[in-house]
Parts: C-alpha cells; structure tokens; sequence
C-alpha cells in the first residue's frame, strides 16, 4: 500500500488561494490514480478531483470545476491540489487518496481508492 501525507492547508480569505501537497511513499505511485475527497464539518466526505495514473486525464466535481487544478509530479511522489478563487463552502478537511495501479476510472467513487491520508484542514473565512 501507498501512505500518503497531506500539507499545505490553513486559514485563508474568500478569493485567496491555498496549494495542498500530497506525499506519497511506495514504489507503486506513478502507478496509481490520485483522488482528492473534502468532508465538511456535518456532511459526508465528497469527491473533489482525480489525475490518472499518467498524469493526462484529470477530472473535477462540478462545484470547483474551473478553480480548482490536481497536478502531479511522479519525480517527487507528489501530488498537488491548487486552489483558487476560495470560497467559505470550500471549508472542509481535505483527504488524497491513492488508488488502483493503472485505474481508468470513474474517479469520484471512495470505494475505488485502498489508501488514504489523515487529512489536512482548509478554512475560508467570508
């Protein structure tokens, strides 16, 4: 399995921007697709974003869709969740999550991905 370490989350003004890094230990990364999943204080985790395992399909949840950008970099086991424009319902923890070797989808399903983070959390003061 891959374990996985989330940072770059923190207090932020609506409008303001946060990058979120994902640390990924494992051999198997550059195999892997990569979620992003959110959960708010209240509400069930939801799917946010997903890169496939080769970097060149990426895919959003509607309510970020054109804000939000996931990246990768198979150098450095990383993958990044840049977030623009930020909103107060954007306020949630945020997970990354690992998924199947060589997956092509759907992405936006919790039970596709066997490993997950502790979460990192983003707040967005209006």
């Amino acid at each position: 399995q891959v374990q996985l370490v989330e940072s770059g989350g923190g207090l932020v003004q609506a409008g303001g921007s946060l990058r979120l890094s994902c640390a990924a230990s494992g051999r198997t990364f550059s195999n892997s697709a990569m979620g992003w999943f959110r959960q708010a204080p209240g509400k069930e985790r939801e799917f946010v974003a997903a890169i496939r395992w080769s970097g060149d399909s990426t895919y959003y949840a509607d309510s970020v869709k054109g804000r939000f950008t996931v990246s990768r970099d198979n150098a450095k086991n990383t993958v990044y969740l840049q977030m623009n424009s930020l909103k107060p319902e954007d306020t949630a923890v945020y997970y990354c999550a690992s998924g199947p070797a060589y997956y092509s989808g759907p992405y936006y399903r919790e039970g596709t991905y066997n490993s997950w983070g502790q979460g990192t959390k983003v707040t967005v003061s209006s």
